[in-house]
């Protein structure tokens, strides 16, 4: 790469790779926290440099939502914020990362548990979601409780049963990191920890996670190896009629928040309603998107399918009734959606197109 060059998302990997790497972000929800202000780099006048990196549009996508002019995406800074991603120093044991429950050939999902869990054993409440395309979100969590990407990691550095630190201790342990130093001054001209260094760096490195480039991708785009089977093709119509109200565009979610017919549970889990305090809200969830579906199972909020045959089975037959049932599963007239046991296998073919395998074995977001 020349001098000037702005590196591509592959050359970051390369980059980054060869840096130290080792905070969380899971399924709870909290109240924003507004990040303290970014202070001026230190050095007695002397700037430093760092190496962009451009956020990668895919052009079958909508236009990102995240204000990358108040922090842009450099190598040094995503360099940082995937060491403090896969970082168990910040918890409170020193055995949970934002990476144990995030797991990247899940999707960075969690498949070996219907719910979270962390600190001492402990499980939460929610399903751990995957991570992809963050950049074009606004609200995070299934009930919409963090606004910001860059408050996403206090919820669960401070959620007594995932990582179960104090954030302030949390900025201290890094201080004191011997490896942190060097990071925070690579990225931001001094090796000051603060908070708002801490989460924009996290969040640098979130925004890289773009998952585009699984076989349906390719089709759309007219790329070699979109090929699409019968089945797929007609999946993709059914899924087109009957599922794309709530999983739109190509990020397959509106992201709104909607009660799908799923009883509330032993956990009696009111979704957005706690946020809101709304009763229109009640049993309404975050639409999750299907990108890599196939790999982030368990499915709904707490996770209560293991497999899509599952939720397809909930669709045509599960749905229960309620105030605030969605109207488009009632708008033929009966609870559901109507598929034949053949439209079920066509729309579970289409969904499998939409892992990404490139994403998921992209040494750029791996631990090592």
């Amino acid at each position: 790469m020349r001098p000037g060059d702005i590196p591509s998302i592959t050359q970051l990997g390369l980059v980054v790779s060869v840096l130290l790497f080792s905070v969380a972000v899971a399924c709870q929800s909290s109240k924003n926290v507004d990040p303290t202000p970014e202070p001026p780099p230190t050095g007695g006048g002397i700037q430093y440099q760092t190496t962009p990196v451009t956020l990668r549009k895919p052009a079958n996508f909508p236009d990102v939502v995240y204000d990358l002019s108040k922090n842009p995406l450099t190598v040094e800074g995503v360099a940082l914020g995937k060491t403090l991603f896969y970082d168990p120093l910040l918890s409170r044991d020193t055995t949970i990362s934002c990476g144990f429950c995030h797991q990247q050939f899940a999707g960075f999902g969690h498949s070996d548990h219907p719910l979270s869990h962390g600190i001492g054993g402990k499980f939460g409440t929610r399903n751990v979601p995957g991570l992809d395309n963050l950049a074009w979100g606004r609200e995070f969590f299934w009930d919409g409780g963090v606004t910001s990407l860059d408050e996403l990691p206090i919820s669960p550095i401070q959620n007594p049963v995932e990582m179960d630190l104090k954030f302030s201790e949390a900025l201290n342990r890094v201080q004191k990191n011997p490896r942190y130093p060097a990071l925070f001054k690579a990225a931001f001209g001094s090796d000051t920890v603060t908070t708002a260094r801490f989460l924009k760096a996290v969040s640098q490195f979130l925004l890289t996670m773009v998952s585009a480039d699984s076989r349906y991708d390719k089709y759309v785009r007219k790329e070699a190896g979109g090929d699409l089977n019968p089945d797929e093709l007609a999946g993709l119509t059914i899924f087109q009629q009957k599922c794309a109200t709530c999983h739109a565009t190509d990020l397959f979610t509106d992201r709104s928040y909607r009660n799908n017919g799923l009883p509330a549970g032993a956990i009696n889990d009111q979704g957005r309603y706690t946020i809101t305090l709304n009763e229109a809200d009640r049993l309404k969830f975050r639409v999750p998107s299907l990108r890599n579906v196939e790999k982030t199972f368990p499915y709904m909020h707490d996770g209560r399918f293991a497999t899509l045959d599952q939720v397809l089975n909930h669709y045509t037959t599960g749905v229960k009734d309620s105030p605030t049932l969605d109207p488009a599963l009632k708008a033929s007239g009966q609870l559901g959606i109507a598929l034949t046991d053949t439209e079920k296998k066509q729309v579970i073919a289409f969904l499998k197109t939409l892992t990404d395998n490139t994403f998921i074995s992209n040494r750029a977001f791996s631990a090592n």
